[in-house]
C-alpha cells in the first residue's frame, strides 16, 4: 500500500512528500502566521491522505467543514451537544473510524476549548479495543494548549492543556497521531511543541517565533531571517515524515475551500451617501424594540418589581421588612440552585452556560439573582449538587470548614465523599462521582482521586481483594 501522499514541491519542482506511516509515529507541528497558508498546508494534507487513514479534525473557526463537500467526513456541530453527548460521540468516532469534523464556530472561545478538551479527553480514554490509527488536526492550537494564563478560567486551562498534553505526548500508543497549527509558537505551551518531530514553519515575522522555529528546525539562529522572507503557501519542512534536512516546500493545489472567503478586496457599494445614511437608519426604532425586549432588565428594576410582588414599601433606610424580602431572595436562590441541581445533564455543563441558566431561571420567578461573581456561583451550585444541605447541621457547618480552601474544579466530588462519609454509607460510586465532576470517564475518576489524594484531602488504601477504602482525615474512613 502506497503511504506517501504529496504535499507540494520544492524549490528545484521536485514532488514534496510525506510519508504517512512515520507521521503516525512521530506528529508534527505547523507555524505561520495568519496568511501565510497555514489552513491551505492542513487542508492539502488532509484532501491527499483522505482515503488512506482517518482523520479527526478540531476546527474552531469552520474552516475545514467544506471537507465533508468532496470526502466522507461528518461534521459534528459542537454547539448542538452536550458535554455528555460529545463524549459518547467521540467514542462512537474512535468504534466505527469514521473521519469528522469537530465545529466550534459557533461558540464563544471558553466553551471551544472546554468542549475541544472533552472531545479529545474522550478519544483518549477510549477502550483499547477502539485504538485506530487516526489522524488528530488541532488547528489554531495556541488556544488549546497556552503556554501562559489568558483570559479564560484557570480551570479550562487545565483541562485543555492536559488534553492536548495526552494527544501529542501519550496519544502514539493509541493510535492518534497529531497535528497542531498555530499563529504563534511563543503561545504555545512547549510540552506539547517539543514533542512533534516533523515541522513545517511558515512565514513569521516576531523575533521570538522565528527563533524557536529556527531552533526547532536546526538552523543557526542568524539563518532564521529568511524565516521572515518565505512567500504566502511556502514552508521549511524538517523531520522524518518530510526530510531529513531544512527543505522549502511550496504547496500544492486543494480541491475544496474554505465556506466563506473574508480575505480580498472587493467593489464597495455604489449608492451615495444619502442613499447609505436612510438605509442605515431605516426603521431602527424596530431593531432597538426587539432589543430592549430581548435584554435582561437590570438588577435594580429586577429588585423594585420584586418588592412590590411582596408589598415592601422601598426607602433609603434600612427596615425589617427590606431585610425580610433579602432573606426570601436568597431562599429563593437557593431553591433554583436545587432545582437545576437534580437534572442530571446540568452536571456536564460548562460554568458559563451554568451561571447564565441560574440568572435566567431567577428571572423567570421574578426575582434577582443574589450579588455573585463566577466563583462563589459554582462553589454553591457545587454544595447543591453533592446534596449538602441533607446533612445534619453541624456536619454541613464542618463539610464547609473542610470545603473552604479546595478548588473550584474538584469541589463537588470532594463534596460528595464528604456527605457519604458523613452519612457513614461509604464512598460514593463511580457513577456518582462521574456525575458530580461532569465526566463519563473512569479514567478520569481515578486521576481525580488520585489527585485529591495528593493533596491531602483524602487517604485512598487499596487491598488486596481489589478493592479500596476512602478515608477523609477527621471523618470515620469508608470502604469501597
Amino acid at each position: 500500500m502506497k503511504t506517501e501522499i504529496i504535499i507540494g514541491e520544492d524549490s528545484t519542482g521536485k514532488p514534496a512528500v510525506i510519508d504517512m506511516e512515520e507521521l503516525l509515529a512521530t506528529r508534527l507541528l505547523v507555524q505561520g502566521n495568519s496568511g501565510s497558508g497555514k489552513s491551505h498546508l492542513l487542508r492539502r494534507l488532509l484532501e491527499e491522505s483522505a482515503k488512506m487513514v482517518q482523520q479527526i479534525v478540531v476546527d474552531p473557526e469552520g474552516d475545514f467543514t467544506s471537507l465533508a463537500d468532496l470526502f466522507p467526513h461528518v461534521v459534528i456541530d459542537g454547539s448542538a451537544h452536550s458535554v455528555a453527548e460529545i463524549e459518547a460521540l467521540a467514542k462512537r468516532v474512535r468504534e466505527h473510524r469514521v473521519s469528522v469534523v469537530l465545529a466550534l464556530e459557533g461558540l464563544d472561545v471558553e466553551q471551544q476549548i472546554r468542549c475541544a478538551a472533552q472531545f479529545l479527553g474522550a478519544l483518549f480514554d477510549s477502550p483499547r479495543d477502539y485504538w485506530f490509527p487516526a489522524l488528530v488536526v488541532v488547528d489554531e492550537a495556541q488556544m488549546f494548549a497556552p503556554s501562559v494564563s489568558g483570559e479564560i478560567s484557570e480551570e479550562t486551562r487545565r483541562l485543555s492543556l492536559n488534553a492536548m498534553t495526552n494527544l501529542m505526548c501519550r496519544g502514539r500508543k493509541r493510535g492518534l497521531a497529531g497535528i497542531v497549527a498555530t499563529q504563534r509558537l511563543a503561545k504555545l505551551a512547549k510540552n506539547v511543541a517539543a514533542e512533534a518531530s516533523n515541522f513545517l514553519m511558515g512565514r513569521t515575522f516576531l523575533d521570538i517565533d522565528m527563533i524557536r522555529a529556527a531552533d526547532l528546525l536546526g538552523m543557526e539562529r542568524r539563518q532564521a531571517e529568511q524565516i521572515r522572507d518565505l512567500e504566502r503557501g511556502s514552508f521549511l519542512g524538517l523531520g522524518p515524515a518530510i526530510t531529513r534536512r531544512p527543505l522549502s516546500i511550496r504547496i500544492g493545489s486543494t480541491r475544496s475551500g474554505p465556506k466563506s472567503r473574508a480575505g480580498g478586496l472587493m467593489p464597495l457599494p455604489d449608492a451615495g451617501p444619502e442613499a447609505m445614511e436612510a438605509l442605515l437608519h431605516a426603521e431602527l426604532e424596530k431593531d432597538v424594540a426587539t432589543a430592549a425586549d430581548t435584554a435582561p432588565p437590570s438588577p435594580p428594576d429586577q429588585l423594585s418589581r420584586h418588592m412590590e410582588s411582596l408589598n415592601v414599601e422601598i426607602d433609603t433606610a434600612p427596615s425589617t421588612s427590606t431585610s425580610d424580602a433579602m432573606e426570601d431572595v436568597s431562599d429563593q436562590a437557593e431553591s433554583v440552585l436545587n432545582q437545576m441541581a437534580d437534572d442530571p445533564a446540568n452536571a456536564y455543563l460548562s460554568s458559563a452556560n451554568l451561571f447564565q441558566s441560574f440568572l435566567t431561571r431567577c428571572r423567570k420567578v421574578g426575582m434577582i439573582a443574589p450579588r455573585m461573581d463566577m466563583s462563589e456561583f459554582r462553589r454553591r451550585f457545587a454544595f447543591a449538587l453533592a446534596r449538602i444541605d441533607s446533612l445534619e447541621e453541624v456536619d454541613q457547618t464542618q463539610a464547609k470548614r473542610l470545603a473552604a480552601s479546595v478548588e473550584d474544579d474538584i469541589l463537588a466530588p470532594y463534596l460528595v465523599i464528604l456527605r457519604s462519609a458523613f452519612e457513614g454509607a461509604g464512598s460514593p460510586d463511580e457513577d456518582e462521582l462521574a456525575a458530580a465532576y461532569g465526566t463519563s470517564s473512569p479514567g478520569r475518576i481515578k486521576r481525580l482521586l488520585d489527585h485529591l489524594e495528593s493533596l491531602g484531602l483524602i487517604v485512598i488504601r487499596e487491598e488486596y481483594g481489589g478493592g479500596r477504602t476512602v478515608m477523609v482525615p477527621g471523618i470515620a474512613e469508608a470502604a469501597t
